[in-house]
């Protein structure tokens, strides 16, 4: 006769994973550990898609900040003084000191002698002090002035003899305006 199995308890887990075949649990024991791996992955991708997204938001925020409002560097306030000193050796240097140069030799007779030039650059005006032996010398010598075409005209100012000096020159000062160029 054959074998009957008799077996009238209550079939445990136990019971039930001794008559499993090892290679079902094998597989279920795969499946667990994908299952584990699986989420244990999904969960680094979550963490670093969470990380590169405040990242980004971070990076957003600065650029929407520097596009509001450009960062401002303080403004170095030059006192008033310091300006008009700054502005009248700017004046000094710009000065065509050529060309006045040249119209003044151009101008300039053997019978004049030019004791200073004194420019001033705001006015374009140049006042030229000098002697000349008698008053017609003077008197062309400001024609020829007038004469230049740098110059737009040229006014005595004022003259006196030097009654010190035994040859008793005219001293006069000219004042002369130059062209802009």
């Amino acid at each position: 006769m054959r074998p009957m199995q008799i077996d009238f308890a209550t079939a445990g887990w136990r019971g039930t994973l001794y008559r499993v075949h090892p290679a079902f649990l094998l597989a279920g024991v795969l499946g667990v550990a994908l299952l584990a791996a699986g989420v244990a992955f999904g969960v680094q991708a979550a963490q670093q898609q969470a990380a590169r997204e405040a990242s980004l938001r971070a990076q957003q925020r600065k650029q929407a900040i520097a596009v509001r409002a450009p960062e401002r560097k303080p403004e170095n306030v030059i006192p008033e003084a310091q300006a008009v000193a700054v502005n009248a050796a700017i004046l000094q240097l710009n000065l065509p000191w050529r060309e006045l140069q040249d119209a003044v030799a151009a101008a300039n007779t053997p019978a004049v002698a030019l004791l200073a030039l004194d420019p001033d650059p705001r006015k374009q005006t140049l006042k030229i002090t000098a002697e000349a032996k008698n008053s017609d010398d003077m008197v062309g010598y400001i024609e020829q002035l007038k004469q230049q075409e740098f110059f737009a005209g040229a006014a005595l100012l004022r003259h006196e003899i030097n009654d010190q000096d035994p040859n008793r020159p005219l001293r006069f000062q000219v004042e002369v305006q130059w062209r802009a160029r």
